[in-house]
Parts: C-alpha cells; sequence; structure tokens
C-alpha cells in the first residue's frame, strides 16, 4: 500500500513551526510496511488543499492529512476533504457532548466556531483526542483511506499510535518486527562504513540507520505471514551487527538515549552520582535528573565554569596555573574533589574548549577532557570535537555519559 502526507497550515509554510508531524508519521508507516509516496505541505489554502488531495487520491490508497482542524474559519480540512469526496458535513453528537463538557468544566462558553469541530465528513469514523477538542477522522470510501488528524504533535502522535496505526495495521497480513539498536561513541559515517556490506545485501530483514543529537541508532525489521517467523528472522541480522559494532551498543530492543542505561545501572546497584561541569555547563546535569526515580543516586551537581569557581570548589590554583583549566591534571581534579565534597561513588566532571572564541595551537576549539573518579580510582578521557558551539556541548556530555558506561563496563541493556 502507498500513502501520502500531507500537512495543513500557514505557519508551516512560514517556518513559524517546525513540521515534525510528516516525519514521526512516515516512520511510523514504514514499521507497518506502508510506503509513503509523497510528502507535502500547503497553507491554508481551499484551492490549493484540494488538488493535492485530489492528486494523491489519484496515486495513492491512503491520504493522511494533519491540521485545520481548529475552531477558526480557516480550518477547513473536513469541508475540503467532504467537498473532494462528494458528501455533506455530519453532526456528531457525541462530538457535541464532549465539547460541552470540555468547556464546562473549564467554565468557558461553547460558541460556533468550536461547534464546527463535531462536524466531519460523511462515512466518517471518529479518532478520539483526549489531549485536545478536535478529534480526527477515518473515511474509507471507494478502496481509498482518508485519514484527518490535528495538527499539534501533543494531540496528533498519541492519536497516530493508539487508533491510526493499530486501523491500519489491520489492512495488512504481514507482520512486521523491529528491534532498535542503539550505538554510540563512532561518528555516523563511521558507523555505516563499518555495516556497509550488510546495508548492501539487505533484503528481509532491512537495516535503517538514524542519526540523532544524542547518538545513533540502526532499526532491524523483518516482515512475515507469521509473527514468530519475523522475530526468528531478526536474530542473525542483528547477531552480525553485533560483532560489528561490538562495544559501540549500549543498548536494543528500543529507541533509548545513553542516560537512560547508565542512570538504570546506578539506580539498579545503588551507586551515587555527582557532577561537576565546565564546557557543559549543567547539560551533563540535566540529562541525568531527566530520568525518573534517580533522585536516589544523583547528590550534587556543580557549574564551575571559572578558574575561581574551580578553585572555591577545591580544585588546586598551583593545578590551573601549571596545566590550564583544559587539562587532564584539572578534569581528574575537578572529579576527585567534587566526589568528595558530595559524598558520592561517582563523580563526572567536564572541562574544555567549546568555542568559537578561546582556542589556541596547543589547545584547539573541539578540544574536551571528561574526568572520572569512581570509589578512589581516576580515570581521564580526551576527546576532539569537530563543530560548532552547542555540538561540542553536546558530543561532550553524551560521551562523559559512555565513559562511565565503559569504565563501569555496563552490560548491553536490552528491551525484549
Amino acid at each position: 500500500m502507498k500513502a501520502e502526507i500531507i500537512s495543513v497550515g500557514t505557519e508551516l509554510l512560514l517556518g513559524e513551526v517546525v513540521n515534525t508531524n510528516a516525519s514521526d508519521i512516515a516512520k511510523a508507516l514504514k514499521e507497518i510496511g506502508i510506503s509513503v509516496y509523497n510528502i507535502d505541505t500547503v497553507g491554508d489554502n481551499p484551492k490549493r488543499l484540494y488538488e493535492d488531495i485530489e492528486k494523491a487520491y489519484d496515486r495513492s490508497d491512503i491520504i493522511i492529512t494533519t491540521g485545520g482542524l481548529g475552531p477558526t474559519k480557516d480550518d477547513l480540512t473536513k469541508d475540503i476533504v467532504a467537498d473532494f469526496l462528494k458528501v455533506d458535513m455530519v453532526l456528531d453528537e457525541n462530538e457535541v457532548e464532549k465539547l460541552k463538557n470540555y468547556f464546562k468544566n473549564r467554565k468557558d462558553e461553547l460558541n460556533e466556531g468550536n461547534m464546527t469541530q463535531a462536524y466531519f465528513p460523511k462515512g466518517y469514523e471518529i479518532l478520539d483526542n483526549p489531549n485536545g477538542t478536535a478529534s480526527g477522522c477515518v473515511i474509507n470510501k471507494d478502496n481509498k483511506i482518508i485519514i484527518v488528524m490535528p495538527g499539534p504533535p501533543r494531540e496528533m502522535k498519541p492519536m497516530l499510535k493508539n487508533y491510526v496505526i493499530p486501523y491500519l495495521s489491520k489492512l495488512s497480513s504481514k507482520y512486521f518486527a523491529s528491534k532498535t539498536i542503539n550505538v554510540i561513541g563512532i561518528g555516523e559515517s563511521k558507523m555505516e562504513e563499518m555495516i556497509m556490506e550488510l546495508i548492501k545485501h539487505q533484503t528481509n530483514p532491512t537495516i535503517a540507520p538514524y542519526f540523532k543529537d544524542k547518538s545513533l541508532t540502526l532499526r532491524v525489521m523483518a516482515s512475515d505471514d507469521d509473527k514468530e517467523t519475523a522475530e526468528n528472522m531478526l536474530l542473525p541480522t542483528i547477531d552480525k551487527i553485533k560483532s560489528i559494532l561490538n562495544d559501540n551498543i549500549y543498548a536494543y530492543g528500543d529507541d533509548l538515549a545513553i542516560e537512560d542505561v547508565v542512570c538504570k545501572y546506578l539506580m539498579d546497584n545503588n551507586l551515587t552520582v555527582s557532577t561537576v561541569e565546565s564546557c557543559t555547563g549543567g547539560m551533563l546535569s540535566s540529562r541525568i535528573i531527566n530520568i525518573a526515580g534517580i533522585s536516589k543516586c544523583f547528590k550534587s551537581g556543580y557549574v564551575t565554569y571559572s578558574n575561581e569557581a574551580k578553585i572555591q570548589l577545591g580544585v588546586s590554583e598551583d593545578t590551573l596555573q601549571k596545566y590550564g583549566a583544559v587539562s587532564e591534571q584539572t578534569a581528574i581534579e575537578m572529579a576527585t574533589v567534587c566526589a568528595k565534597k558530595s559524598g558520592s561513588d561517582i563523580a563526572i566532571s567536564t572541562t574544555g574548549v567549546a568555542g568559537p572564541d578561546g582556542g589556541s595551537e596547543e589547545k584547539p576549539i573541539g578540544l574536551v577532557y571528561i574526568g572520572l573518579y569512581i570509589n578512589g580510582h581516576t580515570y581521564c578521557k580526551k576527546l576532539n570535537i569537530a563543530g560548532n558551539r552547542q555540538r561540542i556541548r553536546r558530543i561532550a556530555t553524551s560521551n562523559a555519559l559512555d565513559f562511565l558506561r565503559r569504565t563501569l563496563k555496563m552490560p548491553v541493556y536490552e528491551i525484549n
């Protein structure tokens, strides 16, 4: 089956809102074996939207729209769909009651604009929206499917996951099994180079690399008429990838950030941790604190951006003068005094030159040292990171977490 995605909203064309919906929908469709033929974005223009639906209807089996379901006069997606299909708009009494209750609970009035959200093209099936006032709908007519969803991602994504994908999955006789492999410590081009022979010769299962800010992932997917067969088909390919990428794999089974895995290990083993950051300026502690339940392990986070702040924490002035703030010696001393001051089993430090100024021939922009203190033992890692200031800080943060993972020899985390 072929699908097309149409994102509706002038704000998307103006660049005021980033269109994440299209990529989320395309990825979800791929996982159930539906190919995306085309992705288009149109403003709040009835004529252009009609033309887009007309073209998509001729060449695809499924059309998915997002946006244009609000209470204002330019929210016309459902009306255009009804016009194209030559069906009437029908008032859904259940939706009216939902809207009445919604506004009553907020001590507000249900106005005429909001009432338009209770109208749908005849032949519709409701897609419930517990996160907003605009329900979506599915119209299945003449062996063609049109799916209409709201634009805000916090409303669209749950609707896609809970209703749209299960609905479309039933239309396929095949079962799709997939597993995500999470990779860190190598660049995207290096990872692709290492597994290129597998990618070149892939048929079923397939391997899809995804490059993200925090890490890299590989999605391995297989399809078969039988669920167990499809799942078993994944195993030989996953084993080959494991043997190639080795300890650069930190988790598989689902899409997990490195902090998910590191923090779970710390919590499972009752290890306390603190951070002291210079160039990352709180990024490291923030990513650790993002993990629910980490309060049982995370004790303190210090940002010592200046030399004065490092000295106040306990770093020797002699160390800073002799080796400089960006050095192995300072990174180790930062971690050591942080552990002693906080009383933690583990302390992680970061110090580096993030740019765009401040680099030298001896200490160029992108030079970062990560220090570790683990129960009386100290370790240090030197990095040379290419890119702008934000990338250097982000990559340094991920590498700090990965350095701890490798030093503690954490097992690869698996979700079955």
